[in-house]
């Protein structure tokens, strides 16, 4: 996919070539001023005269009339150099990758060096463009009828940098490329509508994972569920002919099993919110309610891919959540894995209630620190809107590294307050030991204060992400549709974790 080369000469024979510019240049400079010396200047007049366009984001197509070996040049503007940032950078790639799409080439070549400031070096811009590419090319494959002609894309990207290590740019475009594919897994699977992906596919799909990576997985079927007594996960399972899977995956990157860090991802295949039904528009996208479990499975390909040295179990309990004779009911009482009993007063607040065995067993793996990633609440979407991930902790300084890890991804986490007022309320009934929905005032934070029942102690950080696993728009870096959010924030997370001293 990728070939690092140094020796950058116009002559050399691509389809594209893509270099950056930088707003209101005086001229061209260093490997550039060579390339506007081909054009006699002219590549320059075009820029002052704002026919070609520095600003941040702008793309500029040129046809090169034989002038070099490459057909046409991709000029990708930069914007004030002071002020390119990472991210900006990543965005620039993306558009830039969804133009080159557009036009259906196969090979083309990169000048990194024209895209490096003093703040953001060749390993930066090479790791920003390996994760730029699969994220800005993607496309869930759906199910229309297709031609026979093969579509078009890059097969071979030439990256033309004069640093001195080419191994180290490799190994950076090779990790962004991991993060793209990694959040791409998680879109195609929060995509896939509900019929196609049913508890059983997931877990079949988790146990392909875990031959390719040589983790440690564990499917626990409705039996062996019963025995260990996840009635909270049990309860919710009730309506459906499909059988629950509990799934399990264990990457150890250490020598000793500890400093176990648990992501535990919601796997609700399809929500009807059980006789608590949903309304018509309501129960439309509910296949996307596994969005926290797919963010997970995208971890866990991350991780196979990169080997970090850290300690990872990954649960996710799947279920969907149907209407039958025998589903349950608004003020049955059910009883969780942890002992604790529960009034059920909202059939359709079903994700903390699997999710409170899912930590439980989390614990039980060794999970010394929790993380769970759930599209649990309409709630945070009314608090936060559709761009920002709600958050919760029982710890900061376990959330303080997720905050840091999101900067980095792009992806907006906001934290939500967590009163011992809001833990009474979920704590209030007169027949169990907790209720799962005590109302919908702040209703995210209620949810999340549920499940801070059931971390109990354990550090643990709780990502509601209901508004922004999916968007309804086309953006720089993906499609409509899955959106893939928070796999790349917790594999960075993973990868950078410091243990904490409790």
């Amino acid at each position: 996919m990728f070939l690092v080369k140094s020796d950058f000469d116009l002559s050399n024979s691509h389809e594209g070539l893509v270099v950056g510019i930088f707003d209101r240049p005086e001229k061209f400079s260093g490997s550039l001023e060579k390339l506007d010396a081909q054009f006699e200047g002219k590549l320059t007049e075009l820029v002052k005269s704002g026919d070609l366009s520095a600003k941040v984001k702008s793309i500029n197509k040129v046809h090169s009339f034989g002038k070099i070996g490459s057909k046409r040049i991709w000029f990708v503007g930069l914007g004030k150099e002071k002020e390119l940032t990472f991210e900006k950078l990543r965005a620039s790639f993306g558009k830039l990758f969804k133009e080159i799409k557009g036009a259906k080439l196969e090979e083309i070549a990169i000048y990194l060096d024209s895209f490096t400031t003093e703040k953001i070096e060749e390993l930066d811009a090479a790791h920003a463009l390996g994760e730029a590419f699969p994220l800005a090319t993607y496309q869930f494959a759906g199910y229309r009828q297709k031609s026979n002609e093969p579509e078009k894309m890059v097969k071979s990207l030439t990256v033309y940098s004069k640093a001195q290590d080419k191994e180290e740019i490799h190994a950076a475009l090779t990790v962004g490329y991991a993060f793209g594919k990694g959040t791409n897994s998680a879109r195609t699977l929060v995509n896939t509508p509900g019929n196609l992906l049913k508890a059983t596919d997931m877990a079949n799909y988790a146990i392909e994972l875990a031959g390719k990576y040589d983790f440690e997985v564990e499917i626990l079927d409705k039996e062996e569920i019963e025995k260990l007594g996840m009635g909270a996960f049990l309860a919710v399972n009730q309506g459906s002919k499909e059988p629950p899977k509990m799934i399990v995956l264990k990457y150890q990157g250490k020598d000793e099993w500890k400093n176990v860090i648990g992501l535990v991802g919601k796997g609700i295949t399809f929500d009807t919110g059980g006789y608590s039904i949903k309304t018509k528009q309501g129960i439309v996208g509910m296949k996307t309610d596994m969005g926290g479990a797919a963010s997970v499975l995208g971890v866990m390909e991350i991780i196979g891919e990169l080997r970090p040295e850290q300690n990872v179990v990954a649960v996710i309990p799947s279920t969907d959540n149907m209407i039958s004779g025998g589903a349950f009911k608004p003020d049955d009482v059910i009883t969780s894995m942890s002992g604790k009993t529960i009034e059920v007063l909202n059939t359709d607040a079903e994700g903390r209630l699997v999710l409170s065995d899912a930590i439980t067993y989390a614990k039980h793996h060794g999970a010394e620190y929790l993380i769970d990633v759930a599209t649990l609440t309409g709630g945070v979407i009314t608090a936060l809107g559709l761009h920002t991930t709600g958050a919760m902790t029982n710890y900061e300084p376990l959330f303080e590294q997720i905050v840091e890890a999101s900067m980095e991804a792009g992806e907006q986490v906001w934290q939500l307050p967590l009163f011992e007022s809001e833990k009474e309320r979920v704590r209030n009934s007169k027949v169990a030991d907790l209720n799962n929905s005590p109302g919908s005032e702040g209703h995210a934070i209620v949810a999340g204060a549920f499940i801070g029942e059931f971390a109990e102690n354990t550090p643990w950080v709780h990502l509601d992400i209901a508004g922004t696993a999916t968007t309804s728009k086309e953006h720089d870096l993906g499609p409509a549709g899955a959106t893939g959010v928070m796999t790349r924030t917790l594999a960075i997370f993973v990868e950078r974790f410091e243990p904490i001293e409790k």
